[in-house]
């Protein structure tokens, strides 16, 4: 049961018991003629009620908070989760606040929501299957199947955008263009989408798109495109090849008008552009043919601490508090074992969950998942 839930039975019993000692109390009181006695005898009984109270509230609190990255809340997890499967992602040293740091949906986001789009009247009549990947249909588009990294920064915002985006490019190309639109120039220069790596408004990334434009960029230490990811990745795995995460969480890039100097292109010539942005309603239905017909799309979800541990199968929460807001690319549905799901690439690199990639309960909105999806479609003509 969760905690409040168990507290405030707790309370209750000590409640009940409280009123069983009065009237014994009381009882004998009256037999030896001593109501001062009864007094001093209530003050000690509450006293110790109060100590009891606070002892196994803060036990329960430590636990908690114990639990969050260690081997016990790990097992917890593993003996309450029927559909999927959690293991160790972070080391246990890496601490809440830097996990926190990597959730960048700020929570105005909704404040930034775009227009919804106006269903086509032949939409109704598409035959949606019961799995789709967006990687298999479209296999000559690479970008979609690549797991990007946002380093030490709540970045998500705009890695789900410019994911989604680099791969409707392709897509509304027919295979004959490929372009890594720019986390970092998204990031640094979109000073109305938010806060850089403190935080944004997955919205606003794509409207911006639409107005504003984005250079090329590849990841970090790729030298791709006019302006590549400048934030390192760190090793967010207990074992890996990268740098080891030191829990600090880096500034956002500098806003630079410019290509690096090896890139030959123009920033300004650079720039590929969206013709529109629009938000998808959360009905299941409609983000299916969204993704059937245009690609991946942008989505937004609250996590809780129990996702950070994810490893394999179709996730639903099960315990742990929320972490924040975070925004990532759902790529696809499916069925597994009878439970429906979204297919979704991560930003954390491809030692997080399976390969970068989760899977999530789909169709009941859980954890706000099919609230708060973003989506566009590329200018192709003009680029």
């Amino acid at each position: 049961q969760p905690f409040n839930v168990r507290f405030h039975i707790l309370l209750s019993n000590l409640v009940n018991l409280l009123c069983d000692f009065d009237k014994l109390a009381l009882y004998y009181s009256l037999l030896l003629g001593n109501l001062l006695q009864l007094a001093k005898m209530r003050v000690i009984f509450v006293g110790f009620l109060l100590l009891a109270v606070a002892i196994v509230v803060s036990g329960e609190k430590d636990a908690i908070d114990a639990h969050f990255l260690s081997n016990e809340f790990i097992e917890l997890v593993r003996n309450n989760a029927k559909t999927w499967t959690p293991g160790r992602n972070f080391p246990e040293s890496i601490g809440e606040k830097y996990i926190r740091g990597l959730m960048g949906v700020h929570p105005d986001s909704h404040k930034f929501a775009l227009p919804q789009l106006i269903k086509e009247s032949g939409d109704s009549e598409i035959e949606l299957p019961e799995e789709f990947d967006s990687r298999k249909q479209w296999s000559q588009c690479p970008t979609i199947s690549e797991i990007r990294d946002q380093g030490s920064c709540g970045s998500c915002w705009a890695f789900g955008a410019v994911e989604a985006m680099s791969d409707r490019f392709c897509i509304h190309s027919n295979g004959t263009k490929n372009f890594h639109f720019s986390a970092d120039d998204l990031v640094s220069c979109c000073h109305t989408c938010g806060f850089g790596c403190n935080g944004g408004f997955p919205g606003a990334a794509w409207s911006y798109w639409t107005r504003k434009g984005i250079v090329s960029g590849g990841a970090f230490g790729s030298n791709q495109g006019c302006r590549p990811y400048e934030i390192a990745p760190c090793e967010h795995h207990v074992n890996g090849t990268r740098p080891a995460c030191d829990g600090e969480h880096g500034k956002t890039p500098r806003c630079q008008h410019k290509c690096q100097a090896s890139y030959k292109g123009d920033y300004a010539k650079d720039k590929h552009y969206g013709a529109k942005a629009y938000s998808i309603g959360r009905n299941q239905r409609d983000i299916q043919e969204e993704i059937y017909k245009n690609g991946p799309v942008e989505g937004a979800f609250t996590v809780y601490e129990d996702l950070i541990l994810y490893k394999d199968g179709v996730y639903q929460h099960v315990v742990g508090k929320a972490l924040g807001g975070h925004a990532i690319r759902i790529l696809g549905w499916g069925v597994e074992n009878n439970t429906p799901y979204w297919l979704i690439a991560n930003s954390w690199n491809t030692d997080w969950g399976n390969n970068g990639y989760f899977k999530i309960l789909r169709g009941e909105d859980h954890c706000g998942i099919e609230s708060s999806i973003s989506a566009g479609i590329p200018r192709i003509e003009n680029n």
